[in-house]
């Protein structure tokens, strides 16, 4: 229970934290676009700024998540992130949430109880051998390598869309090497977390995601972006949960369930990402008469 009140408290985080730093990348000129002065120009934006804290705060939340729960359960709640953070904007901006909005946070919240419930993700181990870390880190920046490559042939959505995805596999293998660093602070204290290098690869995941997410929003809009970013995260973390946690699923005909349901995430993650409050154009709230 502790896992999924953190789990949801950081997907409230990094929604409003996708929208802001949206909102500060349309600023970017395009010549900046996979450069160091990106991230210069960013930090002179105080709307960045309250977005990279609230990376802060999701990031000690999603620790404390994942050192309670499995990541098949955590990483996956995360889809919740823009609908709910479109809701809470709406309030606090006193917007008009039109019926698209409202259809697309159903959608994204019924998508997500279907895939959960069908899927029924189990826990496995607290924390990985070192020797199983070899292949997936491979795997991974193999992965990465190639999205990169083909995104920067292409531009655009095309582009957004690719490294929206290359963003969420960084963003997934920060969580897993998260969840492995906080297993050695149960085990051996602050000493042993200290000592892992677990701890310091997941620093050097997390920036190099924030620097992939930074170039998606720049070149794409968030219709192309948060679907790849969000869909990419929670499928990515589960076959890291699979392979090196031993965390199981449901398969078999427990699969069409499974496949309805990200489906149903997926077209609400479209239509709540192009509504005004996230593309940083809110509606005015109707005239009183």
């Amino acid at each position: 229970m502790i896992s999924v009140l953190f789990a949801v408290l950081t997907a409230l985080s990094n929604g409003s934290a996708s929208v802001l730093q949206r909102r500060a990348a349309l600023d970017v000129p395009d010549s900046e676009a996979m450069h160091l002065s990106l991230i210069r120009h960013l930090l002179r934006q105080k709307v960045w700024l309250a977005g990279i804290a609230l990376v802060v705060v999701a990031a000690i939340c999603q620790a404390v998540a994942l050192a309670t729960g499995p990541i098949a359960v955590v990483q996956p709640i995360f889809v919740i992130e823009l609908p709910a953070t479109l809701l809470i904007a709406g309030f606090v901006l006193r917007s008009r949430l039109s019926g698209a909005v409202w259809a697309g946070v159903a959608a994204v919240t019924v998508g997500l109880a279907i895939g959960m419930i069908s899927a029924s993700p189990v826990g496995g181990s607290e924390d990985v051998r070192d020797t199983a870390w070899i292949p997936a880190l491979v795997a991974t920046l193999v992965f990465e390598a190639v999205l990169i490559a083909t995104a920067l042939r292409t531009s655009g959505n095309t582009r957004g869309a690719l490294l929206g995805l290359s963003a969420a596999c960084a963003y997934a293998l920060t969580a897993a090497l998260m969840k492995d660093a906080m297993s050695r602070l149960d085990a051996d204290g602050v000493p042993g977390l200290l000592s892992a290098w677990q701890l310091y690869a997941t620093a050097v995941a997390g920036v190099g995601a924030l620097f992939l997410l930074q170039n998606a929003l720049q070149a794409g809009t968030l219709v192309a972006v948060q679907p790849m970013l969000t869909l990419g995260d929670a499928l990515i973390s589960v076959a890291y949960g699979l392979t090196l946690f031993g965390e199981t699923i449901r398969t078999g005909w427990w699969l069409v369930p499974e496949l309805a349901g990200l489906a149903l995430i997926a077209v609400g993650c479209v239509v709540l990402a192009r509504c005004p409050l996230a593309t940083g154009t809110p509606q005015p709230p109707p005239r009183v008469k």
